[in-house]
């Protein structure tokens, strides 16, 4: 089993906030592959189903962002798991809007509810982080992360959630190259080519009739054969 994590804070007050785009990546997912319905356990709401051959837990923890680590190490002790199965999907400051990158351990850059995941578990868990953009300066960011997103982003973050679910079965495998390319085909799809077609090669020009032969007799030998 391997457990996906979304971050955000619980209840409709947030649901569109910058900061729950971790929950919405999972509740994107849930709904296109065939999750159980959501429940409450662990200090959050899980649902169970299956990526290809994997079995998988979905947990959103429902202990607001800076806790979030209670609920992830309560059901990483539960089902006997090792932090290397846990994937936590967080949104970014330092990622433009609508990129996505993965990444294994490391820090929490001040992100809260990654601060309270390695105080519970450690860092070696795998994030896949979700670029919402910076608003400029570090004053602003709790007023930026706790904002609905403007309607402008609608077109974008609805390709990135749809990317997330087509690629979180190769994500599930552990393969974060295809899974980073399912992203990009929802997020860049492939441009169609605008060069003309090609044109169809000229048909070859008909030789030319063959010449009549040339007749070499004088005017003088031309009318003494009529008289022969």
């Amino acid at each position: 089993m391997k457990l996906f994590v979304g971050l955000g804070n619980p209840g409709p007050k947030y649901a569109a906030n910058r900061h729950n785009i971790g929950f919405m990546a999972l509740d994107r997912i849930a709904a296109d592959h065939g999750f159980s319905p959501w429940k409450g356990k662990f200090q959050g709401a899980i649902a169970e189903g299956r990526l290809g051959r994997n079995k998988i837990l979905l947990l959103k923890p429902e202990t607001f962002m800076n806790l979030s680590g209670q609920s992830v190490g309560e059901a990483m002790r539960f089902y006997k798991l090792d932090s290397t199965d846990i994937t936590v999907f967080h949104d970014e400051l330092d990622l433009a809007p609508g990129k996505c990158r993965v990444k294994s351990g490391g820090g929490h850059a001040g992100h809260n509810g990654l601060r309270s995941i390695h105080q519970h578990i450690g860092p070696h868990y795998d994030r896949v982080r979700l670029g919402i953009g910076h608003p400029g300066h570090k004053n602003a960011v709790s007023g930026y992360v706790l904002r609905d997103f403007p309607k402008a982003d609608a077109n974008w973050l609805d390709d990135l959630l749809r990317g997330l679910s087509d690629g979180a079965p190769h994500l599930a495998d552990g393969d974060s190259g295809k899974f980073m390319n399912a992203v990009a085909l929802r997020v860049n799809p492939p441009r169609a080519s605008n060069k003309p077609a090609p044109r169809a090669a000229d048909p070859a020009p008909e030789p030319a009739p063959d010449a009549a032969p040339q007749d070499g007799r004088s005017k003088l030998q031309k009318l003494m054969d009529k008289f022969k």
